[in-house]
């Protein structure tokens, strides 16, 4: 039997109100900025976020929520919802941050199913909340968060977030209590089935916070200007407003303006650093810097994650605008943060060409927090060579145990997460992501990899977004289909793709078709694969019987 010693060191838990609380005594003075919907922008710093984010705790308390309720946002990148992130969990509450880009009837789902009482929603949503009002009956108060009259919404007794805080006093003492209950419910976008639901708890968010700042993942420090493009009810924006707050760097928030000339006015404006998002917000923000020769002011680094990032793109960031992006990868099961695309001494004696080789075609690397490790259908660890292909399995302290309100456990007997993602891991901790396992393609028994010729065609020149499926073929069961959405005014013809794509990857995963289409995204801002396979399935079979007709 082991005899153990116990340590002699304090025991404080993990709280995300000590985030607020550090961020207002140590960078109290440091900006915070806000667009809003319909309002002026909002400037106040880091001591009245926790003023304001103490108002709010005492409403909420006001309102009957006490620990281990829930409550719901349908909101927008605001001071107003990023309060919120505190005031809730920091009384023993659980935020549920709702995804407004969900269908209604995933939206309403998401809120009986968290169970929530209180319902806090933009102007904007309005209309949204008043066609869900008769599925929400579970809840009892609406606020809605804004300041001055508010509209008449019929058979809703709706409350305004400012009036309701200008009656409070702020909450100074927060309570302590068990670091391990939940904090902020997030779902999945829900493209299969319902959404699923995990429940960070307050322990996972501060360890994710404090890694998400170190120099091997986003590198924040208090002389940065951070601006979350990532969707606060998205995987809490990456982690990063608490990671800011921590670190005591200026924050600003985009609101619900994420369009180029909306993003450049900001980062122009407020002196941006650092900002995050999908490929899509990107591609926009470049289009806007190219079409009116402005430059990207004090923007240096940019974290793109969601899909595979195309490389014309981050080349043209790096070597055009001085813009250096960097991918991520990660999921709502790992809150979200998984492996980050930064470089390291070891390859950086390759030299400048090797490091961007590396860093545009690789997800990102291990990041303390997280194990990764591939293995083959029988579960056998693969080795790290950045060949060997096979599913993405991980696990660490933010990693999701089991999904909410589920009592079977999302792990496999050696406490490892499946996630779906097909993977390939090199001597240097690298991680290549070459599929997700719902879109692999198998042609002929042999794996064709979609996101290697989405990158490959997404910098043919003219391409905005560009898509690959497995489709059914009769001979080879499946074959990749190529959907192509131009930018506007531009014109790609097969010929042109097909010329492009040649040298580029290997002669049998060349698809055997491309259509010119308007490619549809998810919640979340990825492409939606599902639904092209759905429009698709029998494209090829169909041109096939036409031809033979």
């Amino acid at each position: 039997m082991q005899n153990f010693q116990t340590g002699s060191m304090q025991q404080f838990p993990l709280m995300i109100s000590s985030i607020l609380q550090h961020a207002a005594a140590a960078h109290g003075d440091r900006e915070i900025v806000s667009r809003l919907v319909e309002e002026p922008l909002w400037r106040y710093d880091y001591a009245g976020l926790a003023d304001r984010a103490g108002r709010a705790a005492n409403m909420i308390r006001r309102l009957g929520i006490g620990a281990g309720d829930f409550v719901s946002t349908l909101a927008w990148n605001t001071h107003r919802h990023y309060e919120l992130f505190f005031a809730v969990p920091g009384t023993g509450a659980v935020l549920h941050t709702g995804n407004p880009r969900l269908s209604d009837e995933q939206i309403a789902y998401t809120l009986n199913h968290a169970g929530s009482s209180v319902l806090l929603f933009e102007r904007n949503f309005a209309e949204l909340v008043q066609r869900l009002l008769p599925q929400l009956t579970n809840i009892r108060h609406f606020i809605m968060l804004a300041d001055g009259d508010l509209p008449d919404m019929p058979g809703i007794e709706l409350q305004g977030y400012e009036q309701l805080l200008a009656k409070e006093e702020s909450l100074r003492d927060w309570p302590s209590f068990d670091e391990n209950n939940g904090a902020i419910l997030c779902y999945t976008s829900g493209t299969t089935g319902n959404p699923k639901g995990v429940l960070y708890s307050h322990r996972s968010i501060v360890l994710h916070a404090l890694a998400a700042g170190l120099s091997s993942a986003f590198n924040f420090s208090a002389f940065d200007c951070i601006m979350p493009c990532s969707s606060l009810y998205h995987g809490t924006a990456w982690g990063v407003p608490f990671a800011a707050a921590i670190n005591g760097c200026k924050f600003v928030l985009p609101g619900d303006k994420m369009d180029g000339e909306s993003l450049q006015e900001l980062i122009q404006n407020e002196g941006v650093t650092f900002s995050g998002g999908v490929p899509t917000i990107w591609t926009m923000y470049l289009d806007h810097l190219e079409r009116t020769g402005e430059d990207a002011g004090k923007l240096t680094h940019l974290i793109i994650g969601g899909s595979a990032v195309p490389r014309a793109m981050a080349e043209k960031y790096q070597n055009k605008y001085g813009v250096a992006v960097r991918q991520l990868w990660g999921m709502t099961e790992t809150s979200p943060l998984g492996v980050v695309a930064t470089p390291t001494p070891k390859l950086a004696e390759l030299g400048e060409e090797a490091v961007n080789d590396v860093i545009w075609s690789r997800q990102g690397r291990l990041q303390y927090g997280i194990e990764l490790k591939v293995v083959d259908d029988q579960g056998r660890r693969l080795p790290a060579d950045g060949k060997s292909a096979g599913t993405l399995m991980v696990r660490g302290p933010w990693t999701v145990e089991r999904y909410f309100r589920s009592e079977t456990s999302a792990l496999d007997a050696d406490g490892w997460f499946d996630t779906g993602d097909i993977a390939t891991l090199d001597e240097n901790g690298f991680m290549r992501i070459t599929d997700r396992t719902k879109d692999v393609i198998k042609s002929g028994g042999e794996w064709v990899s979609s996101i290697d010729i989405e990158n490959a065609a997404v910098a043919c020149p003219g391409v905005r977004l560009a898509a690959v499926v497995g489709v059914y073929h009769p001979k080879w069961e499946e074959r990749p289909l190529l959907i192509v959405e131009p930018h506007p005014g531009a014109e790609v013809t097969t010929a042109a793709m097909l010329a492009h794509l040649e040298d580029k990857i290997v002669k049998w995963w060349m698809p055997d078709e491309m259509i010119v289409d308007v490619i549809p995204l998810t919640a979340t801002g990825k492409i939606d694969k599902k639904v092209l396979r759905d429009r698709y399935y029998n494209y090829l079979a169909e041109q096939q019987i036409k031809v033979q007709a």
